[in-house]
Order: C-alpha cells, then sequence, then structure tokens
C-alpha cells in the first residue's frame, strides 16, 4: 500500500463491506510501478458524479489500479463458489480483482466500482491476479458496445497501464481494468454459503439483494420466492436480448451470473458473423455447453442452482419449497421466449406478437443459417424491403427463390398491422444496429495496442460502437463480416 493521499473523494457509501463482513475479506491492491492511463470514460465519470479535475492523467490512472489509499475506501475481495462448466467449486472469490467501494450516481442509483488486475489475493488459487493489456481492452470494447446497444451490463470507466509485465504463453504488458456494476452479488455468492449448510449466511445474503435491488418485493408474502421471480425474469430479458444481436458469452458458469441482471465478464465471448445456433467461440468449450442456441437453457441451468440455495427460505415445508421454486423455474423458459419474440418481431418490423409470428421468424432463422448469412447485415437491410429495395437482401442468398417466399409471408403479415413504412423503416432501425463488434476488428485493434503501442483502431472502434444504431458515411468497413482469411475464431479467457 502506497502512503499517497491523493486530492479526490468518491463519496463511498459501501453498504456491502459493512453490512456483509462474512462475505469478504479486505484487500488491497498492488501499487503500480509506471501506472498510464489508456482510456478515461468521461461520460460514466461525469454520471457517477466524480471529480478527478484536480489529478494528473497518471494521478488517475494510479488510483485505478487499486493501490492508492482513498477516503472512504473499503477495499475488498467477495467471496463466492460456482458451477464451472457444470463442476461445481466451493471456494472461488475474486482471485485478480477488487471491489474499490459503492458510489451513488446524479440519479440516486448505487454502483460498484470494481477493478480487475489488481494482484493476488487469498481466492487467486495460484494465480499470480494479473491482468495482460489485450483482455483489459476486449473487455472495455465489448461492455460499452453491449451498453450502446441498450443491453445490461457492467461497463467500463477506465483501462491503464501498469508498467509491469504478465506472463501468460508469452510475455505481456499488464493492465487494469476499472469497471462499474449496480452490483457483482452473483449466483455463486449464495452458493457459497449454500454449500456450508449455513443458511443464516443465505438469508442474510437474500435480505441485503432485495434491499438493494429488489425493494418493492420487501412485503411479499413469500419476498424469497418473488426474489427468485424477480430474477428470473430479469435474466430472461437479458438473454433475450443477447440472442436478439447475436451475441455469445461463452462462459456461463455460475459465478458469471449476476442477481442484478447485468451481462458480466466479458472473457471468451464473441459476435457471431452468420447466423449458426450452434456456434462456438471458447477455446475451452469443447462440448459446446455454451454455444450461442444453448445460452437460455444454460441460464435456466444456472437459476436452477439459485433456486437450491433459497430452499429453506422460501417455505418451512421442503417438499412444497422444491414445488414453488420449481414451478418459477419451469415458467423461465416462456418468459424468455414472451421476450426473444418481441424483440425478434420488432426486429422484422412488426410492433405486435400474433399467432404463426413465431414460425415466422423461425423459417427466416433457418434459411440463415442454412446459407451461413450474416446475421446483422440481413436484419439490418431488411428494413430497405420495406421500401421495396430487395435487392441486396437477395445477394446475401444464393437460394434467393426461398427468400422470396419468405418475404412475400412476411409482408403479407406487415399488412396486418398499421404502421405506415416509415415507422416500420423507424422501429426496425432502432433494434438492428448497422455496427457490432466485429471479431476480426476487435482483434486488429487489440494486436495494434499490445504489440505495437498504438491505440489508434480501438479509439476508432470505441467511437463506431457509440452509435451503433446510426449509420454513417465512410465506416462501411466496421459493417463487413470476417475476411475469409480471417478464418475459425477461438477466444480464451484472457485476463
Amino acid at each position: 500500500m502506497t502512503d499517497t493521499h491523493y486530492d479526490v473523494d468518491f463519496h463511498f457509501d459501501n453498504s456491502y463491506a459493512k453490512q456483509l463482513e462474512d462475505f469478504y475479506v479486505p484487500f488491497i491492491g498492488d501499487v503500480a510501478p509506471a501506472p498510464k492511463l489508456i482510456k478515461l470514460n468521461n461520460s460514466l465519470v461525469n454520471k457517477l458524479g466524480l471529480d478527478f479535475s484536480n489529478l494528473t492523467s497518471k494521478e488517475v490512472a494510479a488510483i485505478l489500479t487499486g493501490g492508492a489509499e482513498l477516503k472512504g475506501a473499503l477495499p475488498l475481495a467477495q467471496v463466492y463458489a460456482g458451477h464451472q462448466f457444470g463442476g461445481f467449486s466451493p471456494r472461488l472469490g475474486d482471485g485478480r480483482a477488487l471491489l474499490l467501494g459503492e458510489v451513488i450516481d446524479l440519479n440516486g442509483m448505487r454502483h460498484d466500482i470494481h477493478l480487475k488486475g489488481s494482484g493476488r489475493t487469498v481466492y487467486s488459487r495460484g494465480g499470480d491476479g494479473k491482468a495482460a493489456l489485450a483482455p483489459v481492452l476486449r473487455e472495455y470494447i465489448l461492455g460499452e458496445a453491449m451498453h450502446a446497444l441498450n443491453i445490461p451490463t457492467t461497463r467500463a470507466l477506465a483501462a491503464v497501464l501498469t508498467g509491469e509485465t504478465v506472463y501468460r504463453d508469452s510475455v505481456l504488458p499488464g493492465a487494469v481494468l476499472a469497471r462499474t456494476a449496480s452490483s457483482h452479488i452473483r449466483v455463486g455468492t449464495f452458493q457459497y454459503f449454500a454449500a456450508q449448510g449455513d443458511h443464516k449466511k443465505v438469508k442474510q445474503l437474500a435480505d441485503y439483494t432485495i434491499e438493494r435491488h429488489f425493494l418493492s418485493i420487501k412485503s411479499s408474502d413469500k419476498p424469497y420466492l418473488e426474489f427468485l421471480r424477480t430474477v428470473c425474469d430479469r435474466q430472461a430479458l437479458l438473454l433475450a436480448k443477447w440472442m436478439q444481436v447475436g451475441f455469445v458469452h461463452g462462459v456461463m458458469n455460475t459465478d458469471n451470473m449476476t442477481i442484478s441482471g447485468e451481462t458480466i465478464d466479458y472473457g471468451p465471448c464473441a459476435f457471431i458473423d452468420y447466423y449458426d445456433a450452434s456456434a462456438v467461440f471458447s477455446s475451452i468449450d469443447h462440448q459446446g455447453r455454451y454455444a450461442f442456441g444453448n445460452q437460455m437453457h444454460m441460464a435456466q441451468w444456472n437459476l436452477a442452482r439459485l433456486a437450491e440455495t433459497l430452499l429453506p427460505l422460501i417455505d418451512e415445508e421442503p417438499d412444497e419449497a422444491v414445488k414453488l421454486a420449481t414451478e418459477v423455474i419451469q415458467a423461465f423458459s416462456e418468459t424468455y421466449q414472451k421476450y426473444w419474440l418481441k424483440g425478434m418481431c420488432n426486429k422484422i418490423g412488426l410492433s405486435d406478437v400474433k399467432e404463426n409470428d413465431l414460425d415466422l421468424v423461425q423459417q427466416l432463422l433457418n434459411l440463415m443459417q442454412a446459407e451461413k448469412v450474416d446475421f446483422t447485415l440481413l436484419f439490418r437491410h431488411l428494413s430497405d424491403a420495406v421500401v421495396g429495395e430487395v435487392s441486396v437482401l437477395r445477394a446475401l442468398f444464393s437460394k434467393s427463390l426461398d427468400f422470396d417466399e419468405w418475404i412475400f409471408l412476411w409482408q403479407q403479415r406487415a399488412t396486418t398491422e398499421r404502421l405506415k413504412p416509415v415507422q416500420r423503416v423507424e422501429l426496425m432501425n432502432s433494434v438492428n444496429p448497422v455496427y457490432i463488434p466485429r471479431n476480426h476488428l476487435v482483434e486488429a485493434a487489440l494486436q495494434a495496442a499490445e504489440q505495437d503501442s498504438n491505440y489508434e483502431p480501438f479509439e476508432k472502434l470505441m467511437l463506431v460502437l457509440e452509435k451503433p444504431f446510426e449509420k454513417r458515411e465512410g465506416l462501411e468497413v466496421y459493417t463487413k463480416a470476417a475476411p475469409k482469411e480471417f478464418g475459425p475464431y477461438k477466444t480464451f479467457c484472457g485476463t
């Protein structure tokens, strides 16, 4: 720990540290030998009400690597368990991260400020507790892209070089990611104490989480059952949004599922180019457990593990608790389907969901999968067909007659609604992005930064992704799928 005191007050309000003393260990991050700010998310800084005006760039970097002494901070490493690819690990925790503290933003909302790559903790399990530059920038890119796509997510506050090197398959520049979330409470946090049979601690955590996130259900007749139902609803909406933009998380372990319903831990994640329900990018997902089309089922499986931890709280009678929890978990797929189909109907310009719409959407996806049609391009250009321009769409298919048949059915369905063409186009273009984090562009930006200290591709990509639904001239290269020579894409956990 450094003796340096910085002229900044985050106005920390650390409820987790004060109310859940057995759920973490106090932890001070390592002092970075030569901290350097790569990227500061100024709009997020302003939203949080932070004032860095009296600090130099180097001082901001030093603060956000975790080794600085800050007024009101109670930094800590959280403990949790987790099912990882189906296997249960009873003790995981923040092995390369720390919760710096909680702040209340200008709208009265609470946010964690969390650092990744800040050094070894008691939960590091032999790791060095550090992060390399490329995974830090990947999470910065993906998290901010998801935010711009209106998908609940942790957000990047800053990316900082530490001046150290880290050793993976090669020697790499070390870095820290500062991120925010409404909390970092995970399914695995509940599993940690449930695995020990400590139901009092599970209740304590549930009460805290309800107070923090779901205050309206506190007076419910069965608050813990309603808690489970609310978490399931948030996850159903989140998963539907992932699927609607072609996002593959890649490592949906229970320790990577937040109770708040935010996307967390952008490790081996990717966006699909062409539509493929079986798409897997993670280098360690050999069985396709977390494939694109499996994500709803894996979310439901994870939520069943959460339900197991809550059974003693849901009802004193074990059989009744199981019955009630099972009903909630079984309803998840229907809830997901409702959110997903509503979003998919909007993507094809339908404002309401009607009978046979599921078949219409599925027919389109089947055509796309059979011909490996680009997911993002198809839906964005579909709005052109509303005004009679279908040539670009047809060019995406080798068997255009099959697609023409679908177009005819789609146009017939559209006549059952009162939307004018201009309104239909507006609806579609508000949910179908022009720009996503194309995998080859992300990799090019990371490679330039890591190998050449060239951050221009990263900065340009960030500017493009800030406004994903707004088509802009001169950015055509950001709309194209990966070139053939990019080859099969593999991702890694990285940090």
